[in-house]
């Protein structure tokens, strides 16, 4: 029979019938490659379990200005950041005597921030966020002469469970509960304003 060119309705169904197919097969395709890349993509990701085992913590440093602290989290502990001024600085060396372990030759901290600071730069203290003496969590108190801790007070940690008080080097003062400074853990530092907590190099 010769081709009329008209276009009956049995073509244009069949013709709609083959983009239905064509799209679905399609969209089967994608989901496919999709769920299957899932799993390999994850395995690149360390795990919960990695994490909590020491896969370093990355911390941008952009935001924290002079001054001021931030907390974020390495292996489930808390960690203290603090962008210390020139005057926090100063503090530290004007009550050697008041402190139990002024050199830090009893406390846990790397080779590297085995000083007076005891953090690698003057400008960046990193320590670890529980209190020494029963793992509870010391609280900021930044200002000098703070009425509620006492006398002297030249800026630094209250343990808010039994009272232990740790200077702007989370070295502890002399009649705390604490019988060590608060620790520091491996760090280092990637370019001028990114903080790696959990390996000594990058």
């Amino acid at each position: 029979m010769a081709d009329t060119g008209v276009v009956t309705d049995e073509l244009v169904i069949d013709e709609s019938r083959r983009r239905l197919l064509l799209v679905a097969t399609a969209a089967t395709g994608v989901m496919g490659v999709a769920f299957a890349a899932a799993p390999f993509i994850a395995s690149w990701m360390p795990s919960e379990r990695a994490q909590a085992l020491g896969a370093p913590t990355e911390l941008d440093l952009a935001q924290l200005e002079p001054g001021q602290m931030t907390v974020t989290v390495w292996r489930k502990q808390p960690i203290y950041v603090v962008h210390r001024t020139a005057e926090m600085i100063a503090t530290l060396a004007n009550h050697q005597g008041l402190l139990k372990d002024p050199g830090s030759t009893e406390s846990e901290q790397p080779s590297y921030a085995a000083n007076p600071l005891r953090s690698r730069t003057a400008d960046y203290l990193v320590l670890i966020g529980t209190c020494t003496h029963l793992g509870c969590l010391p609280k900021a108190h930044f200002e000098p002469r703070d009425p509620e801790i006492g006398a002297y007070w030249p800026g630094g940690w209250l343990c808010p469970c039994h009272g232990s008080r740790f200077d702007l080097a989370g070295r502890v003062f002399e009649g705390s509960p604490a019988s060590v400074n608060l620790r520091v853990p491996p760090y280092a530092f990637a370019g001028s304003r990114k903080l790696v907590i959990g390996v000594d190099e990058v």
